[in-house]
């Protein structure tokens, strides 16, 4: 099961598409948005970056940072950042160490078939580094809005 609402968020460090370090230790302070997503460019996860990408002004607004996080490579990360002119950073799990820790690398089932992946899970972690609130099985269209509603009402 994932983390939860009061938890500390688990800390982690992982690469983004340029291959840049990006620690949740060093965004203390801020909002951030962690969304674990499947694979690069599959029609869910593209839907889902997109929404992201363009609503990045309105987070950066109120102080906040999304990164999203998946098992696929720098390369595919940027592979697909710029296929589809996404402003957000993506980050490589590539051992699913982090998604692990975070419960979100468990068991899924799709067209009858079970197998272990990644359940598209979101959470909004406090500037205090505390689990906000947290989305799991999450349907792609209209989450990033549903998760920027959420943020305006937690800053309130």
């Amino acid at each position: 099961m994932p983390l939860d609402i009061g938890m500390d968020a688990s800390l982690f460090t992982l690469q983004d598409a340029d291959e840049l370090t990006v620690s949740l230790k060093d965004l203390k302070g801020k909002w951030v948005v962690l969304y674990f997503y499947p694979k690069d460019n599959t029609p869910g996860c593209t839907i889902e970056a997109i929404e992201f990408t363009r609503l990045r002004k309105e987070f950066q607004s109120k102080d906040a940072i999304v990164l999203g996080i998946s098992k696929d490579s720098c390369g595919s990360h940027k592979t697909f950042i710029r296929s589809q002119k996404l402003s957000i950073r993506l980050l490589s799990d590539p051992d699913t160490k982090v998604m692990r820790g975070y419960g979100v690398w468990r068991k899924k089932t799709f067209m009858g078939k079970s197998f272990i992946g990644t359940v598209r899970t979101t959470f909004l972690v406090d500037p205090a580094g505390k689990i906000a609130k947290v989305w799991d099985d999450v349907k792609p269209k209209g989450h990033a809005q549903e998760v920027l509603t959420e943020l305006q009402r937690q800053m309130k």
